[in-house]
């Protein structure tokens, strides 16, 4: 068996105001090329991973690996080469186009005040293509819709070319079609042996489009498998605190909230 590319063992962490712990003693494995879902309630710590996993922040306990190196062992020029994150949100004050902010995603591969040059630019370019904004590469940032905002953060971490890809709530503010669009780009992504890890509060896009599944519920609850092992009824029931029946309809799981 191949070793993991994200390896954490008996993680935990709490905020230094809060008594109780928001992870404890979890250990996981996430393996290259998969597409993870985290899932579960907000507030249960979903972002919380994903910034552990960043180095971001430092867990009390507990080790995290990265391809078989110690987290804390990587410089912070390394990690942003290797993990790219796509925020909730993002308050945007200066008036970038949209092509100077998606360059900001090249930051990494430059050296200390070296300027973008053509790679750089060409890399931005195609990132809003993946995204379906590339015409409108010379609006300004601040003038985009919620949706559209959501994908050119999503096109900022394309350009960073990261071999992790960390996705904080990516679908809350898009639609229906833009959905399937960055559906599509997180496919093709895992094509190019891209690791996509992103956090949902939807049961059903968790399923859809992830190869496992993190489960994550009050009181520390964290169950982990594939869909078909631990997207049912009994287990979602558990880690939401309320009735949940999950059903099979041509395929796919639907879940229904009582």
């Amino acid at each position: 068996m191949n070793k993991p590319l994200i390896q954490m063992e008996e993680i935990s962490f709490t905020y230094s105001s809060e008594n109780n712990n928001v992870l404890r003693t979890l250990s996981l494995e996430v393996q290259k090329g998969d597409i993870t879902a985290i899932l579960g309630p907000n507030g249960i710590g979903k972002t919380t991973l994903l910034h552990l996993i960043l180095g971001w922040i430092k867990a009390d306990k507990g080790t995290i690996y990265l391809e078989g190196k110690k987290l804390e062992e990587y410089s912070r020029r390394e990690m942003g080469r290797l993990i790219g994150l796509v925020p909730q949100d993002e308050h945007i004050t200066f008036e970038y186009s949209l092509l100077e902010y998606v360059l900001l995603g090249r930051t990494p591969h430059l050296h200390s005040l070296e300027s973008p040059g053509k790679k750089d630019y060409e890399a931005a370019i195609i990132a809003l293509k993946k995204v379906g904004l590339e015409s409108l590469a010379s609006r300004p940032v601040t003038h985009l819709s919620g949706g559209e905002k959501q994908l050119v953060l999503v096109a900022r971490s394309l350009a960073q070319d990261p071999r992790v890809l960390l996705l904080d709530e990516p679908m809350s503010n898009l639609d229906l079609a833009n959905k399937i669009r960055l559906i599509e780009v997180l496919y093709s992504l895992k094509k190019d042996g891209v690791t996509i890890l992103f956090t949902s509060h939807e049961p059903e896009v968790a399923s859809a489009i992830s190869n496992y599944l993190i489960l994550m519920g009050k009181g520390n609850k964290i169950e982990h498998g594939t869909a078909e092992k631990i997207l049912n009824s009994e287990t979602l029931s558990r880690i939401y605190g309320i009735p949940v029946k999950v059903a099979d309809y041509e395929g796919k799981k639907i879940v229904i909230w009582h």
